[in-house]
């Protein structure tokens, strides 16, 4: 694949003396949706927060391997404080922060990295409220804390913080599974729509989630990629069949092991 929005080359990450990651190797397409699955404790979020590189607020976290965004290595090339300008990220609780206005929030990022103020910022304000599709809804409260708004709208208020720097690509923590059907349809609204200027990487507990938004993706289990292709071949066999059959090789394995001692 050419000029991927990320690539992902023989990634390896440890807790202390614990690996949780086992080589990586990922390419994400520019303007898609590229969905990771797996069952919980696989290291889809970790793998996630490799990317932007939040692994390394755990001060017991290792890297090794290499992780490209837009070609650019963030690991080697860039300050850990200048990766949320190619990629933001948007967490599976909504995380407004709850001491500033709904306009503030959005605001924090460009006056953090000097990227605007004035009339200049008003204008990325909006325009980020207007790609999470909030603004009609908050353009004549933007002063209002932003824990007035509802749970489904302050995913949205971070969704349009994270996309304020306008990064390239954007990274989704299971953005939905704290959301009522209704709001989490508006979010997969959004996400298809973001995606024909923005690279989405999603974490997804659901295959159907995934399979109504995504292009492409990959399915973790142990810290490893087991599959990875175009999304209907993705699931050629279903998922939940698959994570089974999985489980129950591994649990073989393990009392194999077992006997021998």
């Amino acid at each position: 694949m050419e000029n991927p929005a990320v690539r992902i080359q023989n990634l390896n990450v440890y807790y202390g003396n614990e690996q949780v990651l086992f080589n990586i190797n990922l390419s994400v397409p520019r303007n898609s949706v590229y969905a990771i699955l797996g069952p919980s404790g696989c290291g889809k979020s970790t793998l996630l927060r490799t990317i932007n590189r939040l692994i390394e607020l755990r001060p017991e976290a290792r890297v090794e391997g290499k992780v490209e965004i837009m070609g650019i290595d963030v690991y080697r090339e860039l300050p850990r404080e200048q990766v949320a300008r190619l990629a933001g990220m948007v967490f599976q609780m909504p995380n407004p922060l709850p001491h500033l206005s709904i306009y503030d929030n959005v605001a924090l990022g460009p006056r953090l990295h000097g990227v605007a103020k004035g009339r200049k910022l008003d204008e990325i304000v909006r325009e980020a409220l207007e790609q999470a599709g909030l603004w009609e809804e908050v353009k004549n409260k933007l002063k209002k804390p932003a824990t007035s708004l509802s749970g489904g709208q302050q995913q949205r208020l971070c969704i349009a913080r994270a996309l304020a720097l306008r990064p390239p690509v954007l990274l989704m923590d299971e953005p939905t599974a704290n959301l009522d059907p209704v709001n989490e349809s508006k979010i997969e609204e959004l996400i298809r729509k973001l995606s024909r200027e923005t690279t989405i990487i999603i974490v997804t507990h659901d295959p159907e989630q995934a399979k109504r938004v995504a292009n492409r993706g990959a399915i973790i289990f142990k810290g490893k990629i087991v599959k990875e292709n175009f999304i209907d071949s993705l699931f050629a066999v279903p998922y939940y069949d698959l994570i089974q059959k999985l489980t129950l090789e591994e649990r073989m394995i393990i009392e194999a092991l077992q006997e021998k001692r």
